[in-house]
């Protein structure tokens, strides 16, 4: 099993302070030690029978800095990078470029749900500066010089601009997080999270069912979102449906082993379907 999802921080450090308040808040509410170190992590990922997984840049330090991201991956065969970047920056080609050059790193994050000046602080559906970020094409140059796996965490109103950024640049691989936010009580071929059958025309587009936790209601293993599940899996196919837990983001609510467990219980899945959904998808669209 691959956990596409996951997040691992150390302790705060004069040169490294912990600097985002909102994370820093939430994190007094999870069910794990304060730091999530990597080697947290694999105990967890032991116990749960994961055998891989992404560490994800977690913004509780300045959101650009990728020193823990980058030395989780450097460290750990068993762990793979994604980094936080600002594409607007002067240096945004540049850091890309060192960035994919570490070991272990195989893409970046864009927060296209939060405000620019509030990144990784608060969600704003309404926010459309990822359409401008087209614009920057030097920065786009270097994600195709390097391969870069482009993730990005968008609310599902915001997928109209995630497809203009798909229409510009068809070449590179993407992967959308956490359902774009999608809410339970709403069938998914009736809201603007139908939207994704057009981004999924693109066969460099993969969807994760990552964060399921937060997106239910009705706790585990979470049956309002199931539904999402299989729509997507009819949209992309299961070559393209990828799994992750986002632990321990959803620790204030479940176990590791509930993050993981859960989709064994959506019904019509066959063994074969949840064998790609937790980890041949993501070799296939990646290959870590």
């Amino acid at each position: 099993m691959i956990d596409s999802h996951t997040h691992a921080w150390g302790y705060p450090s004069p040169d490294r302070p912990w600097t985002t308040g909102a994370l820093i808040d939430r994190i007094d509410a999870f069910d794990v030690h304060t730091a999530y170190t990597s080697r947290r992590l694999l105990a967890d990922m032991d116990a749960a029978g994961v055998d891989e997984a992404v560490v994800v840049g977690y913004p509780i330090t300045d959101w650009t800095a990728n020193d823990y991201t980058v030395a989780c991956a450097a460290e750990h065969d068993r762990l793979h990078g994604v980094v936080m970047l600002d594409p607007f920056a002067d240096d945004a080609a540049e850091t890309l470029r060192e960035a994919m050059a570490a070991d272990g790193v195989l893409g970046f994050r864009l927060g296209a749900a939060c405000p620019r000046d509030a990144m990784w602080e608060r969600f704003d559906p309404s926010v459309t500066w990822l359409r401008d970020a087209i614009e920057e094409t030097a920065f786009w140059d270097a994600a195709r010089e390097t391969d870069a796996y482009v993730q990005i965490l968008a609310h599902e109103d915001q997928l109209d601009q995630a497809l203009d950024l798909v229409e510009t640049y068809p070449d590179l691989r993407y992967a959308f997080d956490h359902f774009a936010h999608a809410p339970p009580d709403v069938p998914p071929a009736e809201g603007p999270f139908a939207a994704f059958a057009d981004l999924a025309a693109y066969d460099t587009v993969a969807v994760k069912v990552s964060e399921v936790v937060h997106r239910s209601d009705a706790g585990y293993p979470y049956t309002d979102m199931h539904e999402h599940v299989r729509w997507l899996l009819d949209a992309f196919g299961r070559e393209r449906v990828i799994w992750g837990s986002d632990y321990p983001n959803v620790s204030d609510e479940a176990t590791y082993e509930n993050a993981v467990s859960w989709l064994a219980h959506v019904e019509t899945l066959s063994r074969a379907d949840r064998e790609w959904l937790t980890e041949r998808a993501f070799r296939r669209h990646v290959d870590p």
